[in-house]
């Protein structure tokens, strides 16, 4: 996490194998925080709009969830104000 912090990474996920459980950190005030999913399940990233998981699909397997999931979060006005965000940044530099 030091290292993460250090680096300027505001956000990581950890695939705990051998536990069976995802981890997503977001860093807050300087120290990594663990996001949890919402009512549904779904863990939204801070960081990245749209980025939505199913930690428990992913987990069983259920890649079609996963997935269904994830496109629904990338159809959100927020995905695609971030994604314009990064194109008018992408065109002045």
């Amino acid at each position: 996490m030091n290292a993460y912090r250090r680096n300027g990474v505001e956000e990581y996920l950890v695939w705990r194998v051998q536990d069976a459980e995802i981890d997503w950190f977001v860093l807050r005030e300087g120290r990594f925080d663990r996001l949890q999913p919402d009512a549904d399940g779904i863990t939204r990233s801070i960081v990245f709009p749209g980025l939505w998981l199913d930690a428990a699909a992913l987990l069983t397997g259920d890649l079609a969830r996963v997935h269904a999931v994830l496109r629904d979060g990338l159809a959100t006005p927020a995905h695609a104000a971030f994604v314009a965000k990064l194109a008018g940044t992408q065109a002045t530099q």
